[in-house]
């Protein structure tokens, strides 16, 4: 985990500093009697969120990340932003994609107050399937305005969760599944949220690879690997289908996703560790939950709940003995 404050208001200082942040770029102010700037970023090997706040007038031409980079307005504005040959203006509450990996971009910031998500585009890859082309052809996003408002909502609130509980936490590096999931998740949320050229339809090949052998493959692949960072992409890969593959025998089988029973295999493996810890032991159900992936306190105890019929407390405090359930299971 890297995070890092920037203060300043010598605009070339500031240049320097979204060069070393972002890419090589060109900035200009419109309003030279105030240029000051501050940035706050926490960031993973594959993900980094930035909070900017600047109070003048700032022009931008920026090269290519080389990442996908997302952008939430929080106040002011940010006008006469042009990508892919199209200009767009952005206000209080947009989520837009400011850049695809590969493509330069230009604009200017009207003294705004807003996020900058930059995301490893190989990270789509572990929760989708391309439409065409080879296996591991890259997912690209083919629109810079989420689907709908509700979508971009969502995502937002998945920046936000990450930004506030994952990537702003210094003793998160301890839980890589919590880093793991987090990822995931955004990957996701980003591809609910905007077109793009995964395919989700099963194929003919799809349906004919996505038998129960395949399914009882990849149950056993989880259920052996709990314990570490798995993706999607990873246990396709180890049971030798397609992402779409596993996800429909998943779907066909179980009326499930691989994440989802990911997410309860984890969720039994810390129900034995509560069973096993006892009411005199130093572990705490956080600590438990952390463990095996489960940031939120909130979430971890409604999941469980919803499993074992008890509080994870009750559990650890030797209550009453929860129904062994494992939600979504059948014979295969």
């Amino acid at each position: 985990m890297d995070s890092l404050l920037f203060e300043s208001d010598d605009l070339e200082v500031t240049e320097d500093f979204l060069c070393r942040a972002y890419a090589d770029m060109r900035i200009g102010s419109a309003t030279p009697q105030s240029s000051r700037a501050r940035v706050r970023r926490d960031a993973t090997p594959s993900i980094s969120i930035d909070e900017l706040d600047l109070d003048f007038e700032m022009s931008y031409s920026v090269s290519p990340l080389g990442k996908i980079c997302l952008c939430v307005v929080h106040e002011g504005t940010v006008q006469d932003h042009v990508l892919r040959g199209v200009d767009d203006n952005f206000g209080p509450g947009d989520a837009v994609l400011f850049a695809p990996p590969d493509e330069p971009y230009e604009g200017r910031i009207c003294g705004a107050r807003y996020n900058i998500t930059m995301v490893d585009p190989a990270l789509l890859n572990l929760v989708a399937a391309t439409e065409a082309g080879p296996p591991h052809a890259p997912v690209r996003l083919t629109g810079h305005r989420p689907r709908t408002q509700a979508d971009a909502d969502r995502l937002k609130s998945t920046i936000f969760y990450l930004r506030d509980h994952v990537l702003s936490d210094p003793g998160i590096e301890s839980h890589p599944l919590i880093l793991s999931t987090g990822s995931q998740l955004l990957a996701a949320s980003i591809l609910a949220a905007f077109p793009n050229t995964a395919r989700t339809d099963a194929t003919a090949q799809d349906r004919v690879d996505a038998h129960p052998a395949t399914l009882r493959r990849a149950i056993a692949y989880i259920d052996d690997h709990a314990d570490q960072p798995l993706t999607v992409a990873d246990i396709a890969d180890a049971v030798h289908v397609t992402v779409r593959t596993l996800q429909y025998a998943f779907r066909r089988h179980l009326d499930t996703t691989p994440l989802a029973y990911l997410r309860q295999a984890r969720l039994a493996h810390a129900h034995r560790d509560l069973l096993s810890a006892g009411p005199d032991s130093d572990v705490s159900v956080a600590g438990v939950a952390a463990r095996w992936g489960f940031l939120h306190p909130g979430r971890f105890a409604a999941l469980y709940r919803a499993a074992y019929g008890v509080n994870p407390a009750q559990t650890l405090n030797g209550g009453r003995a929860p129904r062994n359930l494992r939600q979504g299971q059948r014979n295969i």
